[in-house]
């Protein structure tokens, strides 16, 4: 059976790096643990960290945290859903917000509940997911700031998450710049700018973070020690936090075209022919995971000696040439991943998950 290991060790220096950078720069900021997709044997990896403050996308995983340790403050990531907004009030301490209804509807049931709930207002910068739109903020600001039970604390923003907009100095300046107009306007104080995600710290990284910034929800770089602009290893950080483990099921030799009538495959693909290769074979691997599991686009394998030719719903198929390293029914073949690989796989029930050093 496939497993996914996270290595305990690298976590640690990858969360020590972000945490002497932050503090160097007088930054507060929160780590993202959606991508752990509630694993309690991971999230607990992650508290014994240290951390102070999770955020996450998923309230039943802010409710883990809490039956982990109560004392973590706990950020909900997304805009919430009338539904849910009693649980969402029960387990987490602050929530990104941009409508002014549902910052309504989580100002009654706070008072339900004897809670004071955390607000940061989420403002539009470019990229077109959730925000206030700028024209509007004073507007809205005014319509919530004394609201029963809701305290703002500060204005965020999230670049780079469906358009690929890359955050920039002068859209982080009108950022900062609306919590100065906010606060001047209303005589109210506005602890955090949060200036966004991983994303954005190549922007501190190269001086060129506006000093009004100073919150951060970071979640990519912590478990892949990206640089996200350059796409590079960050130095001092690890790339393979994560390492996905999959078993040989078959090892043979056999064609490198198939043979008979064609039509769609299962996703849909109509596979392309090359007449070079009629006659021609090569040593084929068939690993015991596949497209319920992950996308194998997203997997990096460490030996860099094979293809991966494609999957089916539960196999991944690779070409080993003539199999060089004489690999064999049983072995295990490792991949590293990109960070929707992760996603993929820390959401399957069907691939373990384990703790290394």
């Amino acid at each position: 059976m496939a497993y996914l290991t996270l290595n305990r060790t690298k976590l640690k220096a990858n969360f020590e790096h972000l945490k002497a950078m932050f503090e160097d720069s007088d930054i507060s900021w929160g780590v993202v643990s959606k991508l752990l997709c509630g694993n309690r044997k991971f999230l607990e990896e992650l508290i014994n960290l240290g951390v102070k403050e999770i955020h996450d996308s998923r309230i039943s995983n802010l409710e883990k945290i809490k039956e982990i340790n109560s004392e973590i403050q706990t950020v909900y990531v997304k805009p919430v859903s009338k539904r849910n907004i009693a649980k969402m009030v029960k387990y987490a301490d602050v929530s990104l917000n941009s409508e002014l209804t549902t910052i309504k509807w989580i100002s009654e049931e706070s008072v339900k509940q004897g809670k004071t709930h955390k607000i940061i207002i989420m403002v539009e910068t470019g990229d077109l997911r959730e925000g206030v739109m700028g024209d509007h903020l004073l507007e809205f600001y005014a319509q919530i700031f004394e609201l029963p039970n809701i305290e703002i604390i500060g204005l965020g923003t999230n670049l780079n998450c469906l358009n690929g907009v890359m955050p920039s100095t002068d859209k982080l300046i009108q950022l900062s710049l609306y919590k100065q107009i906010i606060e001047l306007k209303f005589n109210k104080k506005i602890p955090w700018v949060s200036a966004g995600t991983s994303v954005t710290i190549p922007l501190m990284l190269h001086k060129q973070l506006p000093k009004g910034i100073n919150h951060f929800r970071v979640g990519e770089t912590l478990y892949f020690g990206v640089d996200l602009f350059e796409e590079k290893i960050i130095d001092g950080m690890h790339g393979d936090v994560f390492e996905l483990n999959a078993e040989i099921i078959e090892m043979q030799e056999k064609p490198l075209l198939p043979s008979g009538t064609f039509a769609a495959n299962p996703q849909g693909e109509i596979i392309e022919i090359d007449q070079q290769l009629y006659g021609k074979s090569s040593f084929r691997a068939i690993l015991d995971i596949g497209l319920l599991d992950v996308d194998p686009k997203y997997l990096i394998p460490e030996d860099g000696e094979f293809e991966i030719l494609g999957a089916s719903s539960d196999m991944l198929i690779l070409n080993l040439g003539t199999n060089p390293k004489e690999y064999k029914v049983g072995d295990i073949i490792k991949f590293n991943l990109k960070y929707m690989g992760a996603l993929g796989i820390l959401n399957s029930s069907y691939v373990d998950k384990v703790i290394s050093e």
